[in-house]
């Protein structure tokens, strides 16, 4: 299979080095320094330097390749998705962008495209996880807690970013939806602190987040539903401090005849300080509970940087996830055409397995207990 992975940072470089043990692929992105990383580990992957918000030109530079992946930024994300399909290409993604993926589903449907969308981690495996035991047990409720953490608790922050900073304090400032008694409420982000206690890394701070995502509306027949994202505690008092100080405001601020906002300015800043540099360590935490029937199954991953191909944790549990499911496509393991969040290819048992399977071959390996 040719395929054209669409961003080379960090996420997008594990996913192209993994999939190039089996395909043809080709890296596209405006950075030259992310291409020519990604070429001194390989090869034999193929680079183009290219502006990916040129929509326009989607259609004459993909029509080579079989299968595209989209791992551009979040802010971009449903665009890139949505040209990727006018231009005919069976996709997967994991821009994790702000939009309805699932109002791209008609379009799709009418150009013959297969689109796997939010398939990371979380959302990702989590949506996977859900959508295979959403088909053998009735569920009443669906717990999941993540976090991607370093190793060394760096002060102030104690917290490095796999992705742009931009995208972190979008999860900070957007509101969280859940499901609470079969109703969808909305909380504010950060908000629900709980300390949570796990064998690896001993106490973190769980807070609420806008990560359910599609499972609002593929899994609304599940009364209770949330998601909360993982940090080493006093994160979220730093956090609140800066968004009540106004340095996530979007309105611009004149600054000697300059006009910037706020945002931007912050974001600027903790490109530096969150920026995870080469080879640090980091590790990926994550506990899915899914209940029903008077049974309680629970998954956990710990998953730590891996210094023999030197892929961070967060980029070995998302990337491969994303991998797993190309090659979903690629095998015609999954073959449906249309809009399909993990959890709809998840309840396949068969597409479910091989996911797991994939992840466990890259010692990404869950942990699952029933009670």
């Amino acid at each position: 299979m040719t395929i054209a992975v669409l961003g080379a940072g960090m996420i997008g470089r594990a996913i192209a080095l993994d999939l190039a043990k089996e395909h043809t692929v080709t890296a596209f992105d405006l950075d030259a320094q992310n291409l020519e990383q990604l070429k001194s580990r390989n090869a034999a992957i193929q680079t183009a330097g290219a502006d990916l918000s040129l929509f326009a030109e989607y259609e004459n530079w993909f029509s080579p390749f079989d299968i595209v992946v989209t791992a551009v930024p979040g802010f971009m994300g449903y665009k890139t998705l949505e040209a990727v399909i006018h231009a005919g290409r069976n996709v997967v993604d994991i821009s994790f962008f702000p939009e309805d993926a699932l109002q791209l589903d008609k379009l799709a449907k009418e150009k013959g495209v297969t689109a796997i969308t939010d398939c990371g981690v979380a959302p990702g495996i989590s949506n996977f996880i859900l959508g295979r035991h959403n088909a053998e047990m009735k569920i009443s409720s669906f717990e999941c807690y993540v976090g991607g953490l370093p190793k060394e608790k760096k002060p102030p922050f104690q917290y490095k970013a796999p992705f742009s900073p931009v995208d972190v304090i979008q999860e900070y400032i957007r509101p969280a939806r859940l499901v609470e008694n079969g109703t969808i409420v909305t909380k504010p982000a950060l908000s629900e602190r709980e300390i949570m206690r796990f064998e690896q890394v001993g106490e973190l701070e769980a807070f609420n987040t806008d990560g359910l995502r599609s499972l609002i509306f593929t899994m609304g027949h599940i009364p209770d539903m949330k998601e909360k994202t993982l940090r080493y505690p006093g994160h979220i008092d730093l956090i609140i401090a800066l968004q009540q100080a106004g340095f996530f405001d979007t309105a611009p601020l004149r600054i000697n005849d300059t006009d910037i906002t706020p945002l931007d300015f912050t974001s600027k800043l903790l490109v530096h300080h969150w920026k995870l540099e080469a080879e640090e360590e980091e590790f990926t935490v994550m506990k899915v509970i899914v209940k029903g029937e008077g049974k309680t199954i629970e998954y956990n991953l710990f998953d730590r940087y891996d210094a023999a191909t030197k892929t961070s944790s967060m980029a070995r549990t998302t990337g491969y996830t994303c991998a797993a499911a190309v090659n979903l496509l690629a095998k015609n393991l999954f073959t449906e055409e249309g809009i399909f969040p993990p959890e709809l290819v998840g309840k396949d048992k068969k597409c479910f397995d091989f996911v797991m399977s994939y992840l466990a071959e890259r010692n990404v390996k869950w942990k699952k207990s029933t009670a």
